[in-house]
C-alpha cells in the first residue's frame, strides 16, 4: 500500500465499501469501513488538501483502505 492517498482515491475507496455494504436504516448509516474513511475525506475537503498521509488516519481507516487496495 502507498504512503499517501489522494482525494479521488479516498472517494473510490468509500464508494467501494458503499457498494459492497450499502447504507442501512432509516438514517442510511454507512458501514463501519466507509464510516472510518469519511473522517479523513471530510478533513481533506475542509483543509483543501490534495493528498493525505495514510499514517494520519485511524487504524480502522487504514485497515479499510488496505483491503480496498488489495481488492481493487
Amino acid at each position: 500500500m502507498q504512503d499517501t492517498i489522494t482525494l479521488p482515491e479516498l472517494e473510490a475507496a468509500i464508494n467501494f465499501w458503499r457498494q459492497r455494504s450499502p447504507s442501512v436504516g432509516e438514517e442510511l448509516r454507512l458501514c463501519a469501513q466507509a464510516s472510518s474513511l469519511a473522517t479523513p475525506y471530510a478533513l481533506m475537503i475542509i483543509e483543501r488538501r490534495a493528498q493525505m498521509s495514510v499514517a494520519e488516519m485511524s487504524e480502522k481507516a487504514q485497515a479499510a483502505l488496505k483491503e480496498w487496495f488489495v481488492q481493487r
